[in-house]
């Protein structure tokens, strides 16, 4: 499905909206073996929960003519505030655990938003980036997935 090498000692972070997986290769790029060294997650509330009243209006200069105000998107930008916390942690493997491979796989929206986030430092340290959604998955589907 994906063609990327994963060598020993790479790390893995397989990251959606609202879950993230960190994970280390601990065998070899043929038998890929990962392990999961930390697992970030934001709690899933709907907008309803999130977010406040109901959308306002706004008046025209006419003073008569109104319209509806569009609704912000809670969940997105729950979201987004998430995948800026992925970025720094990151950041952080970068320069305290001198990660010197990184493999990210996220959806593309996901991956959209995490790029802007990412220092140069991590972003020189991404080897490949995979725009598939595997959060869900069981790691040792996500190594026959990769491997594949």
């Amino acid at each position: 499905m994906t063609d990327v090498k994963i060598p020993s000692k790479s790390w893995v972070v397989v990251c959606n909206g609202a879950k993230a997986l960190i994970m280390q290769n601990a065998g070899g790029a043929q038998l890929m073996n990962l392990k999961v060294l930390e697992t970030l997650t934001q709690p899933s509330e709907p907008d309803r929960e999130i977010g406040a009243d109901k959308p306002g209006r706004s008046h025209a200069a006419d003073g008569f003519s109104r319209s509806a105000v569009e609704e912000t998107n809670w969940q997105d930008q729950a979201e987004a505030e998430f995948l800026k916390h992925v970025a720094e942690k990151l950041d952080e493997l970068v320069q305290e655990m001198n990660a010197s491979r990184i493999i990210l796989v996220a959806p593309p929206k996901a991956l959209g938003a995490l790029r802007p986030a990412l220092s140069a430092d991590t972003q020189a340290v991404i080897a490949a980036e995979v725009a598939k959604d595997y959060t869900n998955m069981p790691v040792d589907e996500i190594e026959r997935h990769l491997a594949a």
